[in-house]
C-alpha cells in the first residue's frame, strides 16, 4: 500500500499554496520542495516577542503568511485567540483578528487557508471564519465545550475537528463543520476512546478518512455520503491502560502507514487538562507547567509504524532505550529517503531509523528537541529545535541520511515547547514558541 505525497497530491479542500494547513497538509508529512543548503549558506534570524503563545504559520497566497496562535493565560484575565497577518520580513502584523473568544480555555489550536479563500481558526471551544484582513465573518461555539486540538479541510471542503481527552476522560467527539456557515453537517461522532493527538486524514474516490489517535487504539473514521463512521475492521492497539507508556500524540500517514510516538501525556499536559475549563487556574501555576519533569511512567520512548491496510499490524523500536521517555510532539517519516525521524524530548537525543526493511536505527544525534519539524527532501534536510544546556532554543539542520549536524541557529528564544516550524519556501523557516516568534533564512 503506498501513500499520496501531500506536497505533490494536496487535499482540494485547501488554497492553493505550499503549506495552507499545519504540517503541509492532512497526511502531516511535514515536507515542502526546495532546499535549505544550510551547511554551505549564512543564517539571518529575525524574532519578535509579543508576549503570547505562537502556534503556527500558514501560507495563502504566495507571500501571504498568517499567524495564529492563544495567550498564555493560565490565570488572571481571560485568555482569547488570535490571528495575523504578517509581514513575512519583519514578522510584524499587517492586519489582526483582535481577540477571539476561546470559552476560557488555554490550548494550542490551529488555523488553515481554504480553498474559498478564508482563514479558519479553532481556538478552545470556539471556531472561527475570518477574511485575509483577519476580519471575524462567522463565529462558532463547538459542541464540546473543552479544548480543540487539530483542524483539517476534507476534499469537499468541509471542516473536521476535535475535542481533547486523556485517559478516564470519556470518548473524544469529532465535529464536522460546513465552512461557509460554521453549521454542524450531520450529528458529531463520539469515539470509543479519549484522544489527545490532532487528526490526521486523506482521501480517495470512496470519500475521506481521518485517522485519530485514542488512548488505546488508532481510530480511522470514514466520512462518504453516508456522513462520519468507524472503520470497524481497522482498530490497531497501541498501548495498554495504566501502562508503562503514554498517549500518542499526531500521526504521520506515509508509505502505506500512520507513523507515531507514545509517552506524550506528561505532567504538564495531563495539569492543563484535568482542570476546568482547561489550562485556567486561580493562581499561576509557574514551574509545574514545564515539559522536562519526570513522565509518569517508565517505559522507553518509542516509534510505532501501523499499517493502513489490514488490521493495521504494528512494528516498534526504542531508538534510545533511556527509561522514562517523553515527547510534546509527533514523528515524521520521509519515503524518499526510506528514513523516519523520532526523539526523545525529556531524556534528549534525536534518532534516524532507517524503514528500507524494518525499523533499524542508522544514528544517534545528541540534541534535545521538542518541535514539530519540517523536511526538504530534495536537499535531505531536516529542520528541528534543540533546547540546550545554555537554556537557548536553537533551530538545528540536520542531514536525514547521515544524522550530520549541518548547521546551528539561536533563534533568540529562551522557552521550547512543541508548536511547529513552517517552511516558507525561500530557504527560509518560521519558527513558533511561547512568547516569541522567528524567522531563520539562508543565504
Amino acid at each position: 500500500m503506498t501513500t499520496p505525497s501531500d506536497r505533490a497530491n494536496p487535499c482540494p479542500g485547501y488554497w492553493p499554496s505550499g503549506w495552507p494547513v499545519e504540517c503541509g497538509g492532512n497526511r502531516r508529512q511535514k515536507a515542502r520542495a526546495g532546499r535549505l543548503d544550510a551547511a554551505s549558506g549564512t543564517a539571518a534570524v529575525t524574532t519578535r516577542r509579543n508576549d503570547r503563545w505562537n502556534v503556527m504559520v500558514v501560507e495563502r497566497d504566495p507571500g501571504e503568511w498568517f499567524l495564529g496562535g492563544t495567550m498564555p493565560a493560565f490565570s488572571g484575565p481571560p485568555p482569547y485567540g488570535w490571528v495575523e497577518r504578517i509581514d513575512p520580513d519583519s514578522l510584524e502584523p499587517m492586519a489582526s483578528s483582535g481577540e477571539l473568544p476561546c470559552g476560557d480555555h488555554v490550548w494550542c489550536g490551529a488555523i488553515l487557508a481554504h480553498a474559498n479563500g478564508s482563514i479558519y481558526s479553532v481556538n478552545g471551544s470556539f471556531l472561527h471564519r475570518l477574511d485575509r484582513n483577519c476580519r471575524v465573518v462567522a463565529e462558532r461555539e463547538l459542541p464540546i465545550d473543552r479544548s480543540h486540538n487539530g483542524l483539517l479541510a476534507l476534499s469537499d471542503g468541509a471542516l473536521v475537528t476535535k475535542d481533547l481527552r486523556l485517559e478516564g476522560q470519556g470518548g473524544t467527539t469529532i465535529s464536522r463543520i460546513d465552512p461557509e456557515t460554521l453549521n454542524p453537517i450531520g450529528e458529531p461522532l463520539v469515539l470509543p476512546e479519549g484522544s489527545m493527538g490532532r487528526i490526521a486524514g486523506d482521501h480517495g474516490p470512496g470519500g475521506d478518512t481521518v485517522v485519530v489517535p485514542g488512548t488505546e487504539h488508532l481510530w480511522r473514521v470514514r466520512i462518504d455520503h453516508r456522513g462520519m463512521h468507524l472503520d470497524g475492521d481497522w482498530s490497531p492497539h497501541y498501548r495498554t491502560a495504566g501502562g508503562n507508556h503514554g498517549l500518542a500524540w499526531d500521526s504521520c500517514l506515509s508509505d502505506g502507514s500512520a507513523w507515531l510516538m507514545d509517552c506524550g501525556d506528561i505532567e504538564a499536559v495531563r495539569m492543563i487538562h484535568t482542570t476546568e475549563p482547561n489550562g485556567r487556574w486561580p493562581e499561576a501555576p509557574g514551574n509545574r507547567l514545564s515539559w522536562r519533569h519526570p513522565p509518569p511512567w517508565t517505559g522507553a520512548q518509542r516509534l510505532l509504524r501501523v499499517g493502513l491496510d489490514g488490521a493495521g499490524a504494528i512494528e516498534v523500536v526504542e531508538p534510545f532505550g533511556t527509561p522514562g521517555g517523553g515527547i510534546i510532539a509527533p514523528p515524521v517519516h520521509v519515503p524518499e529517503h526510506r528514513m523516519a525521524v523520532a526523539w526523545d524530548s525529556i531524556n534528549g537525543g534525536l534518532a534516524g531509523i532507517d524503514t528500507s526493511d524494518g525499523l533499524a536505527v542508522s544514528w544517534h544525534l545528541d540534541v534535545r528537541p521538542s518541535m514539530q519539524p519540517v523536511v526538504f527532501p530534495d536537499s535531505a534536510e531536516l529542520v528541528i529545535n534543540d533546547f540546550t544546556q545554555n537554556g537557548t532554543d536553537d533551530l538545528v539542520v540536520v542531514d536525514l541520511r547521515t544524522g550530520d549536524l549541518l548547521d546551528r541557529v539561536n533563534t533568540g528564544s529562551r522557552i521550547a515547547n512543541g508548536m511547529f516550524l513552517t517552511p516558507g519556501g525561500n530557504r527560509d523557516v518560521f519558527y513558533c514558541t511561547t512568547l516569541c516568534v522567528a524567522r531563520v533564512s539562508w543565504s
